[in-house]
């Protein structure tokens, strides 16, 4: 490399923490063996900015607390963008990166985008091309939004491929793998070494299910919300024990949605957990209860059978593969999805090892990422 370069990443989300460490593994790797390093620095919005939502999963990664924080918080879609979007593009202005880095689907995600390309600063999307195709959803729109501004994207999986493909963005599509397999691969022993969550709520392996509910289309409906509890009351009773680390956002809504709703015993409602302690408890788990798009796929590699609390899902090779079905808040397709794995536990060993692979890569992304971001800059600098 002939010179050095600057990237910066915009992270504000527990999702984007995960994506982001092996990127920085990849990024010192490739500074212990060339003269020209390559400047790297974090931009942390703020969006997620308490500490069992945030700081935690830098501490837990062992990677750098980011340079920049922006401190935005919790608000309004509109209010929220628009102080990213100026908080952003004032550091981008200072810090003259060659690129900017942006994952997932986030207000930070397309907050960022809009900042660099407005001024002109080239933009790599990793975990481009995933689709939902529900406009209703956030997260739909900032993906399709940040696809179409970014000017390298760095596609997870074939189907991502081939979404971007129908778009016209094949030219500038890469498949780098997912990204979030690196992370488990690197941190399943780690969990396993340091995490005492098991030990802590008394957890037995393949005896309890582990739930999570945080989306708006879950949080923001009365009905929704409570169906899908009353569901985690009977499953827990009659089945399995659930732990459940409840979102803020979750939590929030309760008292003045459901002020009437009780959690059944069997029903562990604990705080938001670290990284490490929910590797830990999926990987030991019977079951996952889930809307979150990354716990899905978490689930996935770590040979969880999981049930999506959703209409839809982005990932689609979950499902493809056998690991996840897709049951939005209807209880009796929830109980269906339950009873349906409950005879597969009873006729085979479950094990989605050999679908990993063919979707999701070797777990090598970050480095392919790297790779791909460096041969876009070529032009300017010889790679």
């Amino acid at each position: 490399m002939s010179k050095s370069l600057t990237l910066v990443s915009v992270v504000g989300a527990r999702p984007q923490f995960i994506k982001l460490a092996p990127l920085l593994r990849s990024i010192d790797r490739f500074n212990e063996v060339e003269s020209n390093k390559i400047k790297h620095y974090t931009i942390h919005t703020g969006q997620h900015y308490d500490h069992g939502m945030s700081d935690i999963f830098f501490e837990e990664l062992e990677i750098p607390h980011a340079e920049y924080n922006l401190g935005v918080g919790s608000g309004r879609h509109g209010v929220q963008t628009g102080k990213m979007l100026a908080g952003i593009e004032e550091l981008l202005l200072e810090l003259e990166p060659d690129m900017l880095i942006i994952f997932g689907d986030t207000n930070s995600t397309v907050a960022a985008a809009l900042a660099a390309a407005k001024i002109h600063i080239p933009i790599a999307h990793v975990e481009a091309g995933l689709r939902s195709f529900n406009r209703r959803m956030p997260e739909e729109i900032n993906r399709i939004a940040s696809d179409h501004i970014s000017d390298i994207l760095l596609a997870p999986t074939p189907t991502a491929v081939t979404h971007l493909t129908r778009e016209g963005l094949e030219e500038i599509t890469v498949l780098t793998g997912d990204i979030m397999y690196d992370t488990v691969l690197l941190n399943q022993q780690l969990a396993a070494r340091k995490s005492d969550i098991l030990t802590k709520l008394g957890l037995e392996e393949n005896t309890y299910a582990v739930a999570t509910v945080h989306r708006a289309e879950n949080t923001d409906a009365p009905e929704r919300l409570e169906a899908l509890l009353n569901m985690f009351n009977e499953i827990a009773e009659n089945h399995y024990p659930i732990v459940f680390p409840m979102h803020p956002r979750t939590s929030h809504r309760l008292p003045s949605m459901l002020p009437d709703w009780k959690a059944h015993p069997n029903l562990r409602l604990i705080e938001p957990v670290g990284y490490l302690d929910m590797i830990q408890m999926l990987g030991h788990a019977r079951l996952a209860f889930t809307d979150s798009g990354g716990l899905q796929k978490e689930a996935f590699f770590l040979n969880c059978p999981c049930i999506t609390l959703r209409d839809e899902t982005e990932w689609v090779e979950t499902v493809m593969a056998g690991g996840n079905v897709v049951v939005g808040a209807n209880p009796e397709k929830i109980m269906q999805a339950l009873f349906q794995w409950k005879s597969r536990f009873q006729e085979e060993e479950i094990d989605f090892a050999p679908d990993i692979a063919p979707y999701f890569g070797e777990g090598d992304a970050a480095d392919k990422i790297l790779h791909a971001i460096l041969k876009y800059l070529q032009p300017a600098v010889a790679v």
